[in-house]
């Protein structure tokens, strides 16, 4: 190699090293930032929960907090202070100002400031915001290892979570088949009477496999869903599974179409891995006016339509839904798995394979 060809890839080097210096500089103070935004928003929710417990009506005087409050602060600091983000940071301090995580987990993290329990934050608010909408605290405390462990984005955070990959890493005795995949980017008197909110759907005797992937975990809900309906013992009668019907010459498969003989009406089941959507709603109104339109005879009743998900947003669904529109429920499902020991042991494996990292 020529001296010129040498000085030439030596100063590529020194440029790409610079810059390098800077790419880092501006990820540590974009997360220093988000970190502090993270603890001022928790100090927030803690200084709101201590002043609404000194009113006599807590919910009256609370809603007025934080009116008064959202004024000020956006008077003061401009957008971000509304009454629906104070409530998300009070709600955010209810949450977490009882929540424990190992520290072990993330030795990476000693300096950072921690809370008056103790506990440390880690991620942005963007990411605690996805976090708190996860009711099992198992199940949040896996997302948020992940999240710190493997630098998850919140998109990534959300890619993860709508793949259901805590309870696929659960159900599946090949661990870490399923995780290598989910990295590499594996794609009765009226009609709530015969629905519950949440639906429970036990997998009792569920057979293990070695890898559960999105489609089997969703054909397996599917099972259990179609069987705890027929034993509901509220007239429901199975009409059949993934029923196909076509509309302006587009083909369309409903999860579930059973028949309610005390409703007199048929009942559409669509399940969603995932959060809920607008389209998912918008979706199933179409099955709905396709069997009214088409399918029910006149003197029936109309067609209910079912969206079961693992996360349900009644904000998403009462904005798109009309406002006389009593058929569509938006079901938040939850899964308990045949051992319910497996969901807690996944955790623990998982902060033991950390605290065996940090040992080395």
């Amino acid at each position: 190699m020529k001296n010129n060809e040498i000085h030439e890839a030596n100063q590529s080097d020194f440029l790409k090293n610079v810059s390098d210096v800077l790419l880092q500089a501006q990820k540590n103070a974009k997360t220093a930032v988000n970190l502090s935004m993270v603890y001022a928003y928790y100090e927030i929710g803690r200084m709101i929960v201590e002043e609404e417990q000194h009113g006599e009506n807590r919910a009256t005087y609370g809603k007025k907090l934080l009116k008064e409050l959202s004024t000020y602060l956006t008077g003061m600091f401009g957008k971000g202070y509304s009454a629906e983000n104070l409530k998300l940071m009070r709600r955010f301090y209810s949450i977490y100002s009882h929540d424990q995580i190992g520290e072990t987990v993330f030795t990476q993290f000693e300096n950072l400031p921690a809370i008056s329990t103790g506990r440390k934050f880690y991620l942005s608010w963007s990411h605690y915001l996805k976090l708190m909408r996860i009711d099992n605290i198992d199940e949040r405390h896996f997302y948020e290892i992940e999240c710190v462990k493997n630098d998850w984005s919140l998109s990534e955070l959300k890619r993860q979570y709508n793949s259901a990959l805590y309870e696929r890493l659960a159900l599946s005795t090949d661990k870490d088949k399923v995780y290598r995949l989910a990295l590499e980017g594996q794609k009765v008197e009226t009609p709530k009477d015969a629905v519950k909110d949440p639906y429970v759907l036990e997998f009792l005797g569920l057979k293990e496999l070695p890898e559960y992937s999105e489609s089997e975990l969703e054909s397996r809900i599917i099972d259990h869903l179609q069987q705890f309906l027929l034993e509901l013992g509220t007239g429901f009668a199975f009409i059949g599974r993934q029923v196909r019907f076509t509309f302006d010459e587009e083909h369309f498969m409903v999860d579930l179409v059973f028949y309610n003989r005390l409703l007199r009406c048929f009942v559409l089941f669509d399940l969603k891995i995932g959060e809920l959507k607008h389209q998912d709603i918008g979706q199933m109104q179409m099955y709905v006016n396709y069997y009214d339109r088409k399918v029910k005879l006149p003197d029936e009743n109309k067609t209910i339509g079912i969206v079961l998900c693992r996360d349900k947003n009644n904000a998403v669904v009462e904005m798109t839904l009309p406002e006389d529109n009593s058929q569509i429920f938006a079901s938040k499902y939850e899964t308990v798995l045949p051992k319910k020991e497996d969901l807690k042991k996944l955790l623990e494996e998982q902060i033991a394979v950390e605290n065996g990292g940090a040992e080395e």
